[in-house]
């Protein structure tokens, strides 16, 4: 069973809860990330992306980038924009999308639990990245950027946000430049906090990752580094946790993640449609774009026209989790044969796409020139990702796309 516990969080006074609140990490580059934070001193990107904060910064990875988030975070807390509370609490986070809200609850995860199979994960990482995410957590001594987590919703865990939730005004409560809300809670009562925790341990058997696998692997393996330093070690010490917002399945909505090709390797439009209609049912739908409504469905982008393609049952294995996927189909009987693009995380041909921008975008770069061919694909449920991590399976690269992504900087944790 799942071990989630509250714990002290770092915390922005309310005043400048918005200013220091920021997008994650790894969803931009230098140039945006300092384009975001200009004329925001209290952005949490001075820490999270401190290279902005360095004149002529050639690797992002180096010493002294990590010592001028150290810098900046010492900063941050000397200037009172970050406050750790008094006592350990679970804190509960919810953001609205399209008028749609998801409450999720923040704690600190075990990080036992990741190596014990708990906490449960659907896609590789990348050593790179996990060693980045280490080594800023080594310096500065805390989990930065919380993890996005989910599980089998709990009805018990439910009655008490909403309690929570509807008797208590919100400690931050914006609307973010992106247009999202985002709302917080601190959960005061010592007997909601124990109940929380209880039901966690005995109601929650697992917890699946959905965004932030390499954050995740790294605070892990900051554990068994702490734990081999530390000859008094109790498994009860703050590095053994780390922090996760936990959201129930049922109010999760994953959101396409769509592909753009460069070329049609090689073959003519007309020869490319006909290789095609081997595998699928292909209908020209014309100029006004098409976005697919049910599973085995695609939409194509080709020479200013949308096509809906349908793949037909010899595709696609139902009673498989790996083989019903559409990015497994996509790839398996157009992207391999047809256009010769092996291996996603490799091919320089293809370009991924994440719905949150719309079928426009992709329109927008076939127009271009730049590429010659756009997929739409329905998107992943989360009862199939749920039941691909419950059978150990992993998903192919660029799956899953969540939004509203988790703003970091609302609370901390350390691991002292």
């Amino acid at each position: 069973m799942a071990i989630i516990r509250p714990f002290k969080g770092v915390r922005p006074p309310k005043k400048i809860a918005k200013n220091v609140s920021s997008l994650p990490y790894d969803v931009m580059n230098s140039e945006e990330a300092a384009e975001m934070a200009k004329d925001k001193p209290e952005s949490l990107l001075h820490i999270t992306r401190a290279e902005i904060d360095l004149t002529d910064c050639q690797d992002i990875h180096s010493e002294k980038v990590y010592e001028k988030a150290v810098e900046n975070y010492k900063k941050f807390k000397d200037n009172k924009w970050l406050i750790q509370d008094d006592k350990p609490h679970y804190y509960i986070y919810a953001q609205t999308m399209d008028g749609r809200m998801q409450y999720g609850i923040v704690g600190a995860a075990a990080a036992q639990d990741y190596f014990d199979g708990i906490i449960k994960k659907h896609e590789l990482t990348r050593p790179d990245k996990e060693e980045d995410r280490m080594v800023l957590t080594r310096y500065l001594n805390a989990n930065i950027e919380p993890v996005f987590f989910s599980y089998k919703a709990v009805p018990e865990i439910d009655e008490i946000v909403e309690r929570i939730v509807k008797n208590n005004e919100p400690i931050y409560d914006f609307t973010a430049e992106d247009g999202f809300g985002h709302h917080f809670w601190i959960v005061e009562s010592e007997e909601d906090n124990k109940q929380l925790q209880q039901l966690f341990k005995e109601k929650v058997p697992y917890t699946y990752v959905a965004d932030g696998h390499h954050r995740t692997a790294a605070a892990a393996r900051i554990m068994q580094e702490k734990k081999a330093q530390n000859p008094n070690h109790t498994g009860d010490e703050e590095y053994n946790f780390f922090m996760a917002v936990h959201f129930p399945d049922n109010q999760l909505k994953i959101i396409d993640y769509n592909r753009v090709v460069k070329d049609l390797n090689g073959l003519s439009e007309e020869e490319f449609l006909e290789k095609l209609k081997q595998n699928f049912d292909v209908e020209k739908m014309g100029k006004k774009a098409y976005k697919p409504n049910e599973l085995h469905e695609f939409s194509m982008y080709l020479d200013k026209n949308w096509y809906r393609l349908k793949a037909k049952s010899s595709t696609f294995d139902d009673n498989d989790p790996i083989k019903q996927l559409d990015v497994t189909v996509l790839s398996k009987h157009i992207l391999e044969p047809i256009l010769d693009i092996k291996n996603l995380r490799t091919s320089k041909r293809i370009d991924f796409v994440g719905g949150i921008r719309g079928l426009g975008e992709l329109k927008k770069r076939v127009d271009s020139g730049k590429f010659q061919v756009a997929f739409a694909l329905y998107p992943v449920s989360m009862k199939q990702l749920i039941n691909i991590a419950d059978t150990g399976n992993i998903m192919p690269p660029k799956t899953t796309w969540f939004e509203p992504k988790l703003r970091s900087g609302l609370v901390i944790h350390e691991l002292d």
